[in-house]
């Protein structure tokens, strides 16, 4: 084997570890082009995005009393109390893959890996990771065509991908919440203008334009070289070596596919938002900052689908700026101490406030049918823990906020009754956006009280 081939080859496989180029079609246009995949009745874009809050709630402040239209909000909830009519509030979904099933300690773990994936997590803190596909990467594959982003991955944590966290448990469970396969987790973004520079680009809109020309280009050049130089060096591999270039070329096609949408898609327009400075130094700020990009990704048809963990299960953030200065799982391992739940309801309270925002920005926001962002959206909003003194996996605090084009009922809350696997919900989530399943996770069957 020539080794300036092999070390070319190397090296150009380095050189295309590149986040998709910088462009997206206006949404009327991409609707046109999927028919009714993913999209309302009026032909426009369905979005779906699913966020995680750590560390479960106060039960007493966050279980609602009365269903049905006529329930009353907790305390808890107080925050986004006039988005009422935009929410559909859920109890006694349960995730039996989170809880220990035999494998001891490691909830939080647990918790994190199985909230959109439905499965459980191998127990190891080695490379032989094995979870499942999370919810949003099913929909990504089968509409991630319409958008120029397949999805959009957000954190406020950094990203660990290795290493021990909980009780032996990969961290790579913890920090990600979307999976791409089931060894393989999406890494969310935490820095915000790495964010917006894989959306809209750097610069002027001038000089983004001039770049995106020249990036895909360049791309392409690179991509024809790499292409004629494997076939010829494919002739002198053995069956072993020939699949391991398969598997690398693999990659580059996907590299090909990712240019063949930009140049599709066109280039695409930050409006008024500025570009990020970085990561801000209060929590909140980090949070709305990450929320107000993944509006814009949405009201630009940038993406139909994404995922944000505010903070990893079993986070110890402590909240000094609403006077909570302890760390958040310390907290949460309350032993029903009075002073302790109420500075975990402090903190529920807080991220409630954090819903909110994000709830009244979509709801800003106009579709051409004149419907809001919100209402042509499905937000699955909650946690992987109830109460998480005792760990409790079974009636999870979740709510699904937008009426999904109008197919999702909302003002109301549904009790299931039993036990129900989350796994169905994101079944019917599924439904809606046109991907059809007989199975998801733990499923045992769809959520027709949904709409």
């Amino acid at each position: 084997m020539n080794t300036d081939r092999r070390n070319f080859l190397r090296g150009v496989g380095a050189s295309l570890s590149l986040p998709v180029f910088e462009t997206f079609l206006p949404g009327t246009a991409a609707a046109a082009e999927g028919g009714k995949l993913a999209t309302t009745a009026s032909g426009m874009p369905l979005r779906t995005a699913f966020l995680y809050k750590p560390n479960g709630v106060n039960i007493d402040k966050w279980t609602v009393t009365g269903t049905g239209a006529d329930y009353q909000f907790n305390k808890t909830q107080e925050p986004f109390a006039k988005y009422k009519s935009d929410i559909h509030l859920f109890s006694k979904f349960e995730h039996q893959n989170g809880t220990s099933g035999g494998d001891g300690g490691g909830d939080h773990a647990r918790a994190n890996a199985s909230f959109l994936t439905g499965a459980r997590p191998r127990k190891t803190a080695g490379a032989d990771i094995k979870l499942g596909v999370s919810v949003d990467q099913v929909i990504a594959r089968n509409i991630g065509d319409l958008t120029r982003l397949s999805s959009l991955e957000l954190s406020c944590d950094g990203v660990r991908k290795s290493g021990v966290c909980d009780s032996g448990y990969s961290c790579a469970y913890q920090f990600n919440l979307s999976w791409r396969s089931d060894v393989t987790p999406m890494t969310p973004e935490y820095n915000p203008r790495h964010v917006f520079e894989r959306l809209f680009g750097t610069g002027s809109k001038e000089e983004r334009q001039k770049g995106f020309a020249l990036r895909n280009e360049q791309q392409r050049s690179i991509l024809d070289f790499v292409m004629e130089d494997a076939r010829i060096l494919n002739k002198q591999l053995g069956r072993n070596d020939q699949h391991k270039l398969d598997e690398y070329m693999t990659g580059v096609r996907e590299i090909e596919n990712r240019i063949v949408k930009a140049e599709k898609f066109g280039l695409a327009d930050a409006g008024e938002m500025a570009m990020p400075d970085g990561v801000p130094g209060s929590y909140e700020d980090h949070i709305r900052l990450m929320m107000d990009l993944l509006v814009l990704a949405f009201e630009t048809d940038s993406t139909r689908v994404a995922s944000f963990l505010l903070a990893h299960d079993g986070s110890n953030r402590s909240f000094k700026e609403i006077g909570v200065p302890d760390g958040h799982h310390t907290i949460s391992h309350h032993r029903k101490d009075p002073e302790l739940m109420e500075k975990l309801a402090k903190i529920d309270y807080f991220y409630s406030q954090q819903l909110a925002y994000f709830l009244e920005r979509l709801k800003s926001k106009k579709d051409a049918d004149g419907k809001t962002l919100l209402h042509n959206s499905m937000i699955v909003w909650g946690s992987g823990l109830a109460d998480p003194d005792r760990h409790r996996h079974e009636d999870l605090p979740i709510l699904v906020a937008g009426q999904g084009g109008g197919t999702i009922k909302t003002g109301i809350h549904t009790d299931l009754g039993q036990d129900t696997p989350m796994s169905n919900l994101f079944l019917s989530v599924m439904d809606r956006v046109g991907v059809k399943e007989e199975r998801f996770g733990d499923s045992t069957g769809r959520v027709g009280q949904l709409g």
